[in-house]
């Protein structure tokens, strides 16, 4: 991941962002105060997000993990 300081996230802003949605980078930002940052795509947060709910509960990730295996074990339909 790309580590940039606030200013030079100010700096190269129109470069960072298109890197970001484009190349479904990360880019932790750090600033002199406060908490750092990390800037990603619209899509990758989506995708985490979406990630993040199934996981939630234990009956949805066990559900997930067998299917998993299921597909890495050619046992899928």
């Amino acid at each position: 991941m790309e580590v940039l300081t606030f200013s030079d996230l100010q700096a190269r802003l129109e470069e960072v962002l298109e890197r970001v949605v484009k190349g479904r980078a990360s880019v932790l930002v750090t600033r002199k105060e406060g908490e750092a940052v990390v800037l990603v795509s619209l899509a990758e947060f989506e995708a985490g997000d979406a990630t993040r709910h199934l996981m939630a509960s234990r009956p949805n990730a066990e559900r997930l993990a067998e299917a998993i295996a299921q597909l890495r074990a050619g046992e899928a339909d």
